[in-house]
């Protein structure tokens, strides 16, 4: 770290390098906080979190008891330990609580005012967080798996909801009403996902194995069906042509570039997707136990290199390397199966971070304004618990040690003395 410090000092260094070494290293080193508690409000298994990207400061949770909760996740005591309380919940008592388990939730992308969930009581309700009523309430003839409302979109307000039906809907909360169907899967879809990159691009999982990309502007709507075989499947085994997984396809995410797509299926795999050209990467990375019968919320960090993606594995988290498809390591924390993780990188300022204040604090003065993430992930169980998961602290450089280390110029080759005379070489 203190040699990405001092290139940056020199001028050698991109400034994205330093931030992105760190946020690796951080992600490398999560493990379970025992200092850090999530306040236990859910009486049953927790099926979905989300942490609003506007401050990072409050996730909601979803359970299959129908409750609702929000926490603060900031820490106002400054002490080490401290337990992230519940702000408010929607329980049984309240007159409004969905009737049975909630499959997701999600803030609305651009302010806190109002976040949104749906349920296997068949609605989505659209939520005023401040005095949390329903603003508005979708109803659907079947059971709801998944929503999505895009986090880039300008254009529209639309909520993409895959349900018990083989048809796609789109609500659109300016209107009130379902403005789209989109057509094409053939058994009920599990998981829908906007792409970050493109805001009328969406991707669409459904349990007949098949993974679609649609341009909800377009009259035909999709764009293309992925296929696992990359179009090299013989005409004679057509049934499995355009097949992105060998079984249900309950779950997928976007990088956060929004230039691949990975999906998790009940096959065992886990595929990594051009979401461009609608190529499989091939990119191998071995069984990845998959048996829930319904959606699989996992996640991908973000501004790490190489990106990482956290998927629950039983009742372990298991992390791979998204483009090579290595295991780094598996989380264990919980003692029931994990349905869900959310990963947080929360910018703070590096002269916020005391461990680091006490290992560059010769250097700090220089680069007060040096932004960096602070990564989390938080997860939920059916152990009704949510942990939370941060990087290990690294332990303080005696001051010697830091002294000696930044002597050793030649470890940054701008430093290095190149000129010889005569005398030297002879």
């Amino acid at each position: 770290m203190l040699g990405f410090i001092a290139a940056r000092q020199a001028g050698l260094d991109d400034p994205v390098r330093l931030r992105r070494a760190e946020a690796t290293r951080r992600v490398l080193s999560l493990e379970l906080n025992k200092d850090r508690d999530v306040e236990r409000i859910h009486g049953s298994g927790i099926n979905t979190l989300d942490i609003e990207p506007v401050e990072g400061r409050y996730m909601l949770s979803g359970g299959s008891d129908g409750v609702i909760v929000l926490y603060d996740l900031e820490n106002f005591s400054r002490k080490p330990c401290y337990t992230c309380k519940a702000v408010c919940s929607i329980g049984r008592s309240h007159p409004d609580v969905h009737r049975f388990s909630v499959e997701t939730v999600q803030w609305y992308p651009h302010d806190t005012g109002m976040f949104t969930s749906s349920s296997f009581d068949k609605t989505l309700k659209i939520w005023d967080t401040n005095t949390l009523q329903p603003a508005d309430v979708f109803h659907f003839e079947g059971t709801v798996y998944s929503h999505h409302m895009s986090p880039v979109a300008t254009k529209h307000c639309l909520v993409a909801v895959g349900t018990k039906s083989p048809k796609v809907q789109l609500c659109d909360l300016k209107s009130g009403s379902c403005s789209h169907i989109l057509q094409g899967h053939r058994q009920e879809v599990l998981a829908v996902s906007w792409s970050p990159r493109h805001e009328y691009i969406l991707a669409t999982a459904s349990a007949d194995g098949r993974v679609k990309l649609w341009d909800v502007r377009r009259a035909s709507g999709c764009l293309t069906t992925l296929d696992q075989h990359n179009g090299e499947k013989s005409k004679a085994s057509s049934e499995a042509a355009n097949t992105a997984h060998n079984g249900r396809v309950n779950g997928l995410c976007y990088t956060n570039d929004g230039l691949h797509l990975l999906t998790v299926g009940t096959d065992d795999r886990m595929r990594l997707w051009n979401s461009s050209t609608g190529e499989n990467t091939l990119v191998n990375y071995g069984k990845v136990y998959n048996e829930s019968r319904k959606g699989l919320k996992f996640t991908i960090s973000c501004g790490c290199n190489p990106e990482f993606a956290f998927v629950p594995y039983g009742s372990t988290i298991a992390v791979y390397t998204i483009f090579s498809g290595e295991l780094i390591t598996m989380l264990r924390g919980h003692y029931n199966t994990v349905d869900c993780c959310v990963f947080q990188p929360n910018f703070q300022l590096l002269s916020d971070v005391s461990y680091e204040k006490q290992e560059f604090d010769s250097r700090l003065k220089a680069y007060e304004n040096i932004s960096i993430h602070f990564h989390e992930l938080y997860s939920g169980s059916k152990d009704c618990n949510i942990l939370a998961w941060i990087p290990a602290l690294r332990e303080p450089v005696p001051d010697d040690v830091s002294e000696k280390f930044l002597s050793q110029q030649h470890l940054i080759p701008a430093y290095e003395d190149a000129w010889s005379s005569s005398e030297d070489e002879s």
